[in-house]
């Protein structure tokens, strides 16, 4: 989270401060039947508008509980931002409990409920009396349209004893909150706002977080704006280096000096700014470079390959992908030699090195990388549970490495696995790079 109180005081007389509570309506969320993710989505959202948020809250569907709690965010913020209760059925009460909080009527929106005939005409389905229930708006209101299903948003803009205050209601399913958001919220708040907030997101691997920080901390603790922040995440660390600007300033003139400054000190783990995640840098790398990759996957049992596909485009730079669980299949398959198998085991370095040799002769892949390990919950062929050797071979690079993760806990056996599928990731970025500095080198001797 961005803690906006650390961004300096110096220019903000002329910035409008703005806050605003994120409340997610729905028993579904407080019985843990659905993950809440609209709440980071339109936290993320806000910060890029340079909208405060110092608190999220989620209530059930029940009126005087959803009353309370729209007073006590009205307490602390300007703006109240809901998603969900605006479906057809009786406990869908978001609309009537707001209204009447702003002591507005309802009202049948014509034009609303044109679109929610059109949407059933679309499909091919019958409108039942109660979708009409989602036409009625309260009186005076804003309504944003949904183009993606039947209810529409709408927000409402205090006057009186609530003026300053407003309530913008959007709908719960993801897939119809988020382009609402971006097609009608955005522009909605934007018209108001002087200010933003503009970040960047600089992803690091092979170092832990305490690590980053201590290198960093000067840099951390001192600077204003921009502000530096980390992330952890299993395995990797994330820097997300956020400036305040009045529309019009120029962002990157604050944000680039100190990214700059973080690259000369750890830039050696940077894997790439706004990149998503390491599957979506190795994908996007060896499209870069033309290259293509093939997997030979032991204790991941295809988590690589997977997490390789669940990037759009994959296709183009991904040859094949190839689970050898049991020995004979990494002697028959890959071509590893029985007499590796037999005097070292799967789980070694020779075995390693030969499944990437044979997944890239396989598929005639310029990188070819293999995993073999044990993942757990026992020891296995005397090899602790933990132990995993990942293979890269390609032409600039013929490598082993090993990774020791010394876990006991209960999810151990699929952390082992997801952080042994994140370097044999990070080893694909690697291999990339020491085929394009190669290339680049022949090109300055030619």
């Amino acid at each position: 989270m961005i803690n906006l109180e650390y961004f300096g005081s110096e220019g903000m007389d002329t910035m409008r401060q703005r806050s605003a509570e994120i409340l997610c309506i729905g028993t579904e969320i407080l019985m843990g039947d659905i993950v809440n993710t609209n709440a980071a989505y339109i936290a993320k959202e806000l910060a890029g508008l340079g909208i405060n948020v110092y608190h999220q809250s989620v209530v059930g569907d029940n009126p005087q509980r959803l009353r309370e709690a729209l007073e006590l965010a009205f307490s602390r913020a300007d703006i109240v931002i809901t998603t969900g209760g605006l479906g057809p059925t009786y406990d869908d009460l978001s609309k009537e409990t707001i209204a009447a909080f702003f002591g507005r009527e309802l009202v049948m929106d014509q034009e609303s409920l044109h679109r929610i005939e059109c949407h059933f005409l679309r499909q091919n389905r019958p409108m039942t009396e109660n979708n009409k229930k989602q036409a009625m708006m309260p009186q005076g209101c804003i309504i944003f349209p949904n183009n993606n299903g039947t209810a529409p948003g709408c927000a409402i803009e205090g006057t009186g004893e609530q003026q300053g205050k407003t309530a913008i209601m959007l709908p719960g399913p993801p897939r119809e909150m988020k382009p609402m958001f971006e097609e009608s919220v955005k522009p909605f708040l934007l018209k108001d706002s002087d200010t933003r907030l503009v970040s960047h997101t600089m992803h690091f691997f092979g170092i832990g977080e305490s690590m980053l920080e201590s290198l960093l901390r000067d840099l951390m603790e001192h600077s204003l704006n921009p502000t530096v922040a980390p992330y952890a995440k299993t395995g990797e660390v994330q820097l997300r280096v956020t400036a305040r600007v009045q529309n019009g300033e120029d962002a990157e003139a604050l944000l680039q000096p100190v990214m700059r400054q973080i690259e000369e000190q750890v830039g050696g783990y940077l894997y790439g700014i706004d990149v998503g995640d390491l599957q979506t840098a190795a994908v996007h790398a060896l499209k870069a470079s033309g290259l293509h990759v093939a997997v030979a996957e032991s204790c991941t049992g295809g988590y690589v390959a997977k997490r390789l596909t669940d990037v759009s485009g994959a296709s183009e730079v991904f040859e094949c992908g190839v689970v050898t669980y049991s020995n004979r299949m990494k002697h028959q398959l890959l071509g590893v030699s029985q007499q590796t198998l037999d005097t070292f085991g799967a789980v070694s370095e020779e075995t390693a090195r030969e499944m990437a040799a044979g997944v890239r002769r396989l598929s005639g892949a310029e990188i070819g990388i293999s995993v073999t390990g044990n993942a757990g919950p026992e020891p296995s062929e005397g090899k602790e549970v933990g132990l995993v050797y990942i293979g890269v071979d390609s032409p600039e690079m013929s490598r082993v490495f090993m990774l020791q993760v010394n876990r006991r806990d209960q999810d151990a056996r699929e952390t082992i696995r997801y952080l042994a599928s994140s370097h044999a990731l990070s080893l694909i970025l690697k291999a990339v790079d020491a085929m394009a500095k190669a290339e680049a080198k022949k090109k300055t001797q030619r």
